[in-house]
């Protein structure tokens, strides 16, 4: 058991591990999600200046018609003056200022068209730009991306790695359990009533701390969650931290929520120390559970930490209101939700008052019990209205158009809290109330008595059970229920030992390769040497066998004659020997430097081949994502010709009415200079007659 409790904080300590390196994770998507937004930022102003251009042009379609209707109230006093038959003086005087007029509005035109030109090239450089750097921001982008999808698939997999070792090891404890409960059961029959009775309480309440400690690990989590994303929203609305200033007591709140792990940790950790203290060894009951106290005092702590964060709360929902786009139906689900924390801190506040009778036991345990069951009810209906009227402002402020994604999210992830801790106080307050018998029973009573048993009593009965529980350890010698705990140590070191580094793994492969190169050498070698003994042995041979027929064929002549001759035969033996052994040295030595040149080769290209087979893996990679890079960009660059297509058409349409206009204006100029003429001429004629 203490082996799988090892385990068992081990796995708990590396899930904590992993939920830290996932907040990193969170961030770093988060921050991507910051640039996303940023770059659609940009488009969005981009869109603007399109807009504004052709707000420009609107308006230089307005002054066209200003100039159209402006040359038919010229051309009607044109009409009036020939009606009215003014002197030719007058007349002179109309077309000089016509023709003034005329050329105002030409010079106009021109400057119009010029700054159309300037701004049509100001946003073709601005739109290079901006196409430019979000280019590279979607490089960055897909980079971060890929080396975050890379990390979650890594942690996804040890995650559920862990989870199923958990599973595992929580299965085999749980079948220990009940091995060991019914080895308990089956060797302690001697024991009288009230031992029976112990152990039946002390299991159950082994069973039912468990269980509470459980749900007590899911509300610490749902609380940390909830405050933690309550201080991401106040850096992002009303005001956004990374572009504005938010409002000191804003500044305050996050302060105090990012303080929220310690007030809300050692609750977890001081239910841990309660459920470790109810053992076998303690009677479970109010007078003997020293370690409620400490749970008492931690929940007064957190209970102190709401009512001081309160008023900024309250407050805060007060500067939300009084935002520009606060719409009347925002305003009155930001009083509701006043209402619902005030009404979640006051519960938490009976709750605070009853744990702490509950820490200090008197006979009204039972009163108290029960009005505890009814107080944890109180607090499940009061978190869940708070997720409603939440969940009905998230609706609303998605509508508001000012809203961003950054703060979707962020809402999203604070109503997923809410809704773990609705369940989660739910879950509790349903365990409570199932388990209130339990709870509020009188504890253990001795044989034929009606009162409780008191600390002494149950001290005295503690003895007396460890006294017979060691006389039947003496007699019967049990067996191991589990792997001893050096044992265990061993395993594990040889286990750690095993699981070595990338960088071991990868020095223990290039000296494995250098020792195969070593070996095969000295494989080369001692072939190279065989080959050369079998070769010694057979000359030998064949020089034995010859002297041995020179000896037999001079059998017949004298002494003097055969030592002769075979002194001097052996010594050009041995003058030959000697020139075949200085061959075969030179022979060997060439070759055995040939071997080790051709294995350091073979190495290299080894090596050489792994490097680039990771380097065309690679590049494969990076072939990939510069296609949908290009396919990508090729969409955006059509969209774009097509944008400058019908800009320039728009622009050649606005051009060709200009001439047109401007063609009808001096045909109508001609048209009345001919007309002006023709008046000069009868202004003349009659001229003449009058004198005449």
């Amino acid at each position: 058991q203490t082996f799988l409790d090892l385990n068992l904080k081990y796995i708990k300590k590396e899930l904590t591990q992993l939920r830290a390196q996932n907040q990193v994770l969170k961030k770093a998507v988060v921050d991507e999600q910051a640039n996303s937004a940023s770059l659609k930022e940009q488009l969005k102003q981009r869109d603007q200046s399109l807009r504004k251009q052709e707000q420009e042009m609107d308006s230089l379609s307005f002054r066209n018609q200003q100039l159209a209707k402006r040359v038919e109230l010229l051309q009607e006093e044109l009409a009036a003056s020939e009606a009215k038959g003014k002197k030719g003086k007058h007349g002179l005087q109309t077309q000089s200022v016509f023709d003034e007029d005329l050329q105002k509005k030409i010079e106009e035109n021109e400057r119009l068209h010029i700054q159309f030109y300037e701004a049509d090239e100001q946003h073709k450089k601005t739109e290079a730009e901006l196409r430019e750097r979000l280019e590279k921001l979607e490089k960055d982008a897909e980079q971060h991306q890929a080396v975050v999808d890379g990390l979650t698939t890594k942690y996804a997999e040890t995650i559920e790695r862990l989870q199923s070792d958990k599973a595992r090891l929580e299965v085999k404890a749980q079948t220990l359990e009940r091995e060991a409960k019914e080895c308990r059961m089956r060797t302690e029959d001697w024991d009288n009533t009230l031992s029976c009775l112990y152990l039946e309480r002390v299991l159950k309440a082994r069973d039912v701390a468990g269980q509470a400690m459980s749900f007590i690990q899911d509300l610490v989590a749902a609380l940390l969650n909830f405050h933690s994303y309550t201080e991401q929203r106040v850096h992002i609305y009303p005001l956004d931290s990374s572009i504005e200033t938010i409002s000191p007591l804003n500044q305050k709140f996050s302060q105090y929520l990012h303080e929220n792990a310690a007030y809300v940790r050692p609750l977890e950790d001081s239910f841990l120390q309660l459920y470790q203290s109810i053992t076998e060894d303690t009677v479970t009951v109010l007078e003997t559970v020293i370690k409620l106290k400490n749970f008492a005092v931690n929940f007064s702590s957190y209970t102190h930490f709401l009512q001081k964060i309160l008023p900024y709360q309250l407050k805060s929902l007060e500067e939300e209101c009084e935002a520009p786009l606060c719409t009347a139906a925002l305003n009155a689900k930001n009083q509701e939700l006043q209402s619902d924390i005030k009404r979640v801190t006051s519960v938490f506040e009976k709750l605070q008052n009853y744990i702490n009778l509950l820490a200090l036991p008197s006979r009204l345990s039972h009163t108290v019990f029960t009005q505890l069951a009814a107080c944890l009810h109180s607090l499940h209906d009061a978190i869940k209205e708070m997720s409603k009227h939440y969940n009905q402002k998230a609706v609303i402020e998605r509508e508001l158009p000012t809203v961003t994604q950054k703060l979707c999210t962020t809402t999203e992830c604070l109503l997923g809290s809410l809704g773990s801790l609705t369940s989660c106080t739910g879950k509790i307050a349903t365990f409570f109330s199932n388990n209130l018998d339990f709870f509020t029973s009188s504890g253990y009573s001795p044989r034929g008595s009606t009162a409780a048993l008191n600390p002494v009593q149950a001290e005295s009965m503690l003895a007396n059970k460890k006294k017979a529980t060691a006389y039947i350890q003496a007699v019967k010698k049990a067996k191991p229920q589990s792997v001893p705990y050096r044992e265990a140590l061993s395993n594990r070191r040889i286990l750690t030992s095993s699981t070595e580094s990338r960088e071991g793994l990868t020095q223990q492969v290039q000296q494995s390769q250098e020792k195969i190169a070593r070996l095969e050498q000295e494989k080369e070698h001692w072939l190279l040497e065989a080959q050369l003994g079998k070769v010694r042995l057979e000359k030998e041979n064949q020089r034995i066998a010859e002297l041995e027929a020179q000896l037999a064929a001079a059998l017949g002549g004298s002494l003097n004659s055969i030592t002769k001759s075979s002194v001097a035969e052996c010594l050009c033996l041995t003058l030959q020997v000697g020139d075949e052994e200085s061959r075969e040295q030179l022979i060997k030595s060439h070759y055995m430097a040939r071997v080790g040149e051709l294995t350091t080769q073979l190495q290299i290209s080894d090596s050489k081949a792994v490097h680039f087979h990771s380097e065309c893996r690679a590049l494969a990679k990076r072939l990939a994502i510069a296609e949908k890079s290009r396919e990508t960009f090729s969409e955006e660059v059509k969209l774009a010709n097509q944008n400058i297509t019908r800009l320039q058409d728009e622009l050649a349409t606005t051009k060709r009415s200009y001439e047109d206009q401007l063609s009808m204006m001096s045909d109508h100029l001609c048209s009345m200079n001919e007309t002006l003429s023709k008046q000069r001429e009868e202004i003349d004629t009659l001229k003449m007659g009058s004198k005449v």
